[in-house]
């Protein structure tokens, strides 16, 4: 997240691997290792979300809706050209459609990133996560962002991520216990002979093993996913707050303007 998002520019390559890894299991550096070693742009959910153009962000968020009204027809089509060219991806909102995705790419493997899970929770629930996802503060980010082309989606992209918590897990929110939930449902759902369990900290071998590939001489990558979130979320907030000081501004404008042409 807040990185370069990558974009396809072969639209015929087809999706190999599929990071299953929940948030804070280092998604961001797994796009990147699969850049490397696929030789092909690999979709980090985060990335895309924040720095894609509008269009492509809305259809991120019609995923949702489409599951929401069950229309599958709509669903399948929209995550077509949504991950068409990626040779892999990571984090949300891809790893909320794994059936889906593995319908469409039959072929492709799956990875399922472990982490402690206490150090996961700690790192996963410090102030912000869950109270961002409240009902009033989804709202009043909505509002926030709505100017900006792109984050205005964010949003309803988040009441999806909330939607798809409760589907597959029952769940309101999540708790210390739900890295082990989330991993778990993956096993249930993927065949034993297309998925790779790997540690966190790795490195090369399992994963250049498991997609038959050689190991780079470079290191493994590493990106903090939280880091660049953060930056990414000061960096909107700031650049709406602008965008509404403008458009606030104008109006006021306006509306002075209206009242003194009546008041002559």
């Amino acid at each position: 997240m807040g990185a370069q998002p990558s974009i396809p520019r072969d639209t015929s390559r087809k999706l190999e691997v599929i990071d299953m890894g929940y948030a804070r299991t280092a998604t961001m550096s797994f796009a990147m290792a699969f850049e490397e070693l696929l030789d092909g742009p690999a979709m980090h959910g985060g990335t895309q979300m924040f720095n894609r153009e509008d269009a492509y962000c809305r259809k991120l968020s019609l995923l949702y809706k489409y599951r929401r009204e069950g229309d599958r027809v709509r669903l399948m089509k929209t995550l077509q050209e949504v991950i068409g060219g990626f040779v892999g991806c990571a984090d949300c909102p891809m790893i909320h459609f794994l059936p889906e995705l593995m319908e469409l790419y039959p072929d492709a493997k799956v990875v399922l990133v472990t982490r402690d899970r206490e150090s996961w929770w700690k790192s996963f629930s410090v102030f912000g996560d869950e109270t961002a996802k409240s009902a009033v503060a989804t709202f009043f980010l909505q509002i926030l962002l709505f100017p900006i082309p792109g984050a205005r989606w964010f949003p309803s992209i988040v009441k999806g991520f909330e939607e798809d918590l409760w589907r597959v897990h029952g769940l309101e929110s999540q708790d210390g216990l739900f890295l082990e939930k989330h991993n778990a449902w993956v096993r249930q759902q993927v065949p034993k002979d297309k998925l790779l369990e790997m540690d966190l900290a790795a490195g090369w071998e399992p994963l250049c093993r498991f997609l038959g590939k050689p190991v780079p001489t470079k290191p493994f990558p590493r990106a903090n996913d939280r880091e660049a979130r953060d930056r990414f979320m000061r960096y909107k907030v700031a650049q709406a707050s602008v965008a509404w000081i403008g458009i606030l501004s104008t109006v006021a404008f306006a509306g002075h303007s209206a009242w003194r042409f009546w008041r002559r």
